[in-house]
């Protein structure tokens, strides 16, 4: 089932225009969001544990190091 979202800007209210103008342009993608049951969570916990091991270990280590500790954490 496919629905007709139809945005209006709404006048004299620039944050709203613009967050509208972005929706309408995605719109698949936001129904996709909304209405599929997956999500992006498990990645999304696997690049904040990688990007936090990363800022403990800057300016400290090699390169070599750090893929190390990503590969066993």
């Amino acid at each position: 089932m496919k629905a007709k979202v139809d945005v209006q800007p709404l006048v004299g209210c620039e944050l709203a225009d613009s967050f509208a103008s972005h929706l309408g342009r995605d719109l698949d993608a936001a129904m996709a969001g909304l209405t599929l049951p997956w999500d992006s969570g498990v990645g999304e916990g696997h690049v904040n544990r990688i990007k936090t091991l990363k800022r403990q270990m800057f300016g400290r280590a090699s390169f070599a190091l750090l893929r190390r500790r990503v590969l066993l954490a």
